[in-house]
């Protein structure tokens, strides 16, 4: 069996994007050293791991097929991106032979199944079937499987509610699902003696961080309730990249940040109550860790609430829990 299928125009891909449950995509360079370098390792995962109809693995020339490589937002090469019910579940570059036989291994279970919604394991199911309360942009993928939630730490955060781990639950928010009781759910985190949160997230892998999904769904104003014992949106939410910790309160006053998004109600979408923070892209490209810092609040209320959080771009290289890296910083 052939180890994989050179993509020949953009109707054949589509073809077998729509024919096949899962795809995998090669986009290479023939003239790059580290396309070629992994070209064997890919072929003989396709030789190892194809099934007719189940899983297609593919190859698309980013010289030849420039057109498609452009219409997926391909930026170096190797990129490897995957389909499943012809939709991207994860998108990584890179040369790293273990890393891609991490990423496709368990492709084989999921290639025998007859049906189901699972994922690639607990590990990635956040970028295959966990619920999010935004769509991907084009030639992007949830990429919130890649957070390390060891190194998770949350600043101001009232213990009555959920840990720092339920912004990163994979579960459609119990705010949003019909016949359950959120109050005694809480799946949530609320801030506890003002409306400021200080979020530390590092990740496994570098990321190339396109937008931040932020969802919040606090109670709806009442005549009868104090509007100050109602916790609020997030409304201005500062971000910087590759901090070796977490950030104090008056230390974050004096370091510049990455970018500050101030949020409007127009931009929380009314079925969800989830907003896209749109990054500048350019600064986000080399991201190992991420500290949100939530200034304030849009409304009366002393608390804000934050239901979940999911992050958006493309996988790159797994980073070596033993190795501290140090990359500089954007102004």
């Amino acid at each position: 069996m052939s180890g994989s299928v050179e993509v020949s125009s953009a109707s054949a891909l589509s073809s077998l994007i729509s024919s096949s449950r899962i795809v995998v995509l090669n986009f290479y360079n023939e003239d790059n050293q580290s396309s070629k370098s992994i070209a064997p390792v890919y072929d003989k995962l396709g030789q190892e791991l194809s099934r007719p109809n189940r899983i297609t693995f593919a190859r698309v020339s980013v010289k030849t097929q420039a057109q498609i490589a452009e219409s997926y937002n391909i930026t170096n090469t190797p990129t490897f991106v995957i389909f499943k019910n012809a939709q991207i579940i994860r998108k990584f570059s890179g040369s790293n032979p273990q890393h891609l036989s991490d990423a496709v291994k368990s492709l084989q279970q999921e290639a025998d199944a007859d049906g189901g919604s699972g994922g690639f394991g607990e590990a990635s199911s956040s970028g295959g079937g966990a619920w999010r309360g935004a769509g991907l942009p084009r030639g992007y993928t949830d990429v919130t499987n890649e957070v390390d939630v060891r190194g998770l730490d949350l600043l101001n955060a009232d213990s009555d509610f959920g840990s720092v781990r339920t912004l990163f639950d994979t579960s459609k928010p119990s705010s949003l699902s019909k016949g359950k009781n959120s109050a005694d759910t809480k799946d949530w985190i609320e801030s506890d003696v003002d409306n400021q949160l200080m979020l530390y997230v590092p990740f496994t892998s570098t990321l190339k961080v396109h937008t931040i999904q932020i969802t919040s769904n606090p109670p709806a104003d009442d005549d009868d309730d104090d509007n100050d014992e109602l916790p609020v949106r997030p409304k201005t939410i500062s971000v910087w990249t590759n901090r070796q910790h977490n950030l104090g309160f008056e230390e974050a006053e004096d370091i510049p940040s990455t970018q500050t998004i101030e949020l409007k109600d127009s931009d929380w979408d009314k079925e969800t109550g989830t907003a896209k923070l749109e990054l500048r892209f350019v600064k986000f490209q080399n991201v190992y860790s991420l500290v949100l810092f939530v200034q304030d609040g849009d409304g009366d209320g002393e608390k804000t609430r934050i239901d979940r959080i999911r992050f958006i771009g493309e996988s790159g290289e797994k980073r070596d829990p033993g190795k501290l890296e140090k990359i500089d910083h954007d102004d």
